[in-house]
This record gives C-alpha cells, sequence and structure tokens, in this order.
C-alpha cells in the first residue's frame, strides 16, 4: 500500500501526516509525550489536513497536557525494594543472591524475588527478569490466540513477543504475523487480551478504518476502556505505546 510521511506544524503543534490508500482520516494522541499523528487518504488536500487539526485543537492539547502530567518510572537499578510490575500487580523487587540457577518468583500479594548469582551485575539482573516476563507472556498468550481465533474466524501463522519502542502489539497481514511488546506482561490481563484482539482483528480489516472499530464494538465491546488502563500507569524510563 502506498504511503507516505512527513511532518508539520499547525498552531505551534508539530504533526506526523502519514498519506494511505485509505477511505477516512484518522487523528490520534499518543503517549509518552503526546505525539500527534494524523493517517489520512491520498485525496485529502493538505488544507484538509491542517483544518482537521485545527477543529480537534482543544482535544489534543488536553491529551498532551494528560501525558505530561502522568508519573514517570526511573531508571530502574534493580535493587532491593524497588518497584517493579506484573500483571498490572505492583511488587517490591527482593534481590536473593545464591549460587544457583537464575530465577524469579512471585511471594505472597507484593514481592517479587529475584535469585541471581553472587555478584550479578544490574544489567545481568535485569537479563533475568525479562526472560521471565517473556516466558509468563508465552504461557498466556496462546489460550487468548485459542479463545479469540475461532471466535473472529481468522488464524494467525505466527506469533512471537519482542522489546518494541513504538507499540503494544503490531500485525503483518500478508504474513499473517503477529508481534507482542515484552512491555504487556506488566499490564493486567485484560489489557493484554484487548492486544491479542487488536492484531487478530487486524486479519479482517488491515487499518483502523471505520469496519475496524465496528468489530471491535461488535466483538470486545469495552475494548476502549481496556485501552485506557493500557495507557494510564505509570510511564517507564522507556515507554512503549499503542
Amino acid at each position: 500500500m502506498t504511503t507516505e510521511t512527513r511532518h508539520v506544524t499547525v498552531s505551534g503543534i508539530k504533526v506526523e501526516v502519514v498519506r494511505k490508500d485509505i477511505k477516512n482520516l484518522h487523528l490520534g494522541v499518543y503517549p509518552p509525550h503526546g505525539r500527534v499523528r494524523v493517517a489520512a487518504p491520498l485525496v485529502v488536500s493538505d488544507e484538509a489536513v491542517r483544518l482537521a487539526v485545527i477543529d480537534k485543537l482543544g482535544w489534543i492539547k488536553r491529551q498532551k497536557a494528560k501525558f505530561a502530567e502522568q508519573p514517570r518510572q526511573t531508571q530502574r537499578e534493580m535493587v532491593n525494594g524497588e518497584s517493579h510490575y506484573f500483571l498490572g500487580q505492583r511488587y517490591r523487587l527482593q534481590v536473593q543472591e545464591r549460587d544457583a540457577p537464575a530465577n524469579v518468583a512471585v511471594r505472597g500479594i507484593a514481592s517479587l524475588d529475584l535469585f541471581v548469582r553472587p555478584g550479578a551485575r544490574p544489567e545481568q539482573r535485569e537479563a533475568v527478569l525479562l526472560h521471565w516476563y517473556r516466558e509468563q507472556l508465552k504461557t498466556l498468550i496462546p489460550s487468548l490466540l485459542e479463545k479469540w481465533q475461532p471466535t473472529l474466524d481468522v488464524q494467525a501463522n505466527h506469533w512471537g513477543i519482542k522489546k518494541m519502542k513504538t507499540k503494544w502489539g503490531s500485525c503483518n497481514t500478508k504474513a499473517k504475523r503477529l508481534w507482542f511488546n515484552l512491555e504487556l506482561a506488566k499490564k493486567p490481563v485484560a489489557c493484554l487480551e484487548y492486544i491479542v484482539v487488536h492484531e487478530l482483528v487486524h486479519l479482517l480489516e488491515r487499518n483502523h478504518t471505520e469496519r475496524f472499530t465496528a468489530l471491535m464494538d461488535l466483538h470486545l465491546p469495552d475494548w476502549q476502556r481496556r485501552r485506557e488502563t493500557l495507557n494510564a500507569g505509570a510511564l517507564g524510563h522507556e515507554q512503549w505505546n499503542y
């Protein structure tokens, strides 16, 4: 599909304009810093795009202000007492050194035990935690795919997990390949399910069209609430968003 991307400034706000072979214009404001993006049909003029942004200027500024006020985590140091998240729950990290294979375990309702070799550096400790996050998603995602693929009458050929810098998930509609952001392990299961459904619906409708929205409304009526929950948590020092 033909696309063209450029940046323009409208009333002091930088806007990313992506032109595609689509029917309708779509405007969004994305965390962590309130990036403004317009997906516009190829036939829509620059002036029409500008007027669309101006028409939504008040809403855009409110969204940008919301992101600016959102709490943010500092760089994680992987030390005792540090806050980490798993499936939407906040845990206090407890680092335990032992001469045994590294591992992670949830203890009670508030502790996340990180078992590492003596002298493990912060980046090594983080690698252990990220591996554990990946393994948890590998356990959770298959059941969600088994639930939703027959419901939507679609079938992905492949799915995987990786760190992503700009999205919670992605879908290659031609290859029927789905990718899920590793950071989803930190979010509630309801948010993970929303992303799974979102990406599977792309196998029915490639772009974020009115049909795409209608399909989401039909199959997951509270998807917008789940999306708000997904993007409402504390932002990391690196932030992935959708």
